[in-house]
């Protein structure tokens, strides 16, 4: 028998007394507490803005309308793609600014359609999730689909942005119902 093989055999014996030795006892005031409340379900009021947040946004890039844009976003948001590159799972991370500012830089007269469908919205006290599919839209002609993730959290300016991030692919789309 090895040195090695002896020290494990020994912590195997010894391992159900101190696993016994080191719980602890439960204590007699956790008995008699309630449990805590479950949370305030989300009010109407949270789910309206938090959606209008992420309309609000897709109309400001529908109208080119950079201020509208920006204000959907927290100042330190943050906007992630993440896909496959090459065969291997890629992150890209962008500015906020270039997004925003890439919009109106767009031909004139094409319109920027993201079409957004089979929407989630979860909220927890002042964070919020919104798990969208889309189709985007370069004027009349498809230009890719995927899922935009959105977190956002209440601030004192109301719901904000705090980071988008989306998937993007170009085939196996499943089309947004026709507008």
């Amino acid at each position: 028998m090895t040195v090695r093989s002896a020290l494990l055999g020994a912590m195997l014996v010894a391992l159900p007394a101190l696993a016994s030795a080191q719980q602890p006892a439960p204590p007699a005031a956790a008995a008699t507490q309630a449990p805590p409340a479950p949370p305030a379900p989300p009010s109407a009021a949270d789910s309206a803005a938090i959606r209008k947040v992420v309309v609000d946004l897709f109309d400001g890039m529908r109208q080119r309308d950079t201020a509208k844009l920006r204000a959907q976003f927290a100042p330190e948001a943050r906007l992630m793609s993440v896909g496959m590159r090459q065969g291997a799972p890629h992150i890209q991370i962008d500015a906020i600014d270039g997004f925003i500012s890439g919009i109106p830089k767009a031909p004139a007269g094409l319109l920027l359609d993201e079409r957004l469908f089979n929407t989630e919205l979860r909220i927890d006290g002042p964070l919020a999730t919104v798990w969208t599919e889309y189709d985007f839209y370069a004027g009349p002609n498809f230009s890719h689909c995927g899922v935009d993730a959105f977190q956002l959290a209440k601030t004192a300016g109301g719901w904000k942005i705090v980071q988008l991030t989306d998937t993007r692919q170009r085939a196996g789309c499943a089309r947004a119902p026709k507008k």
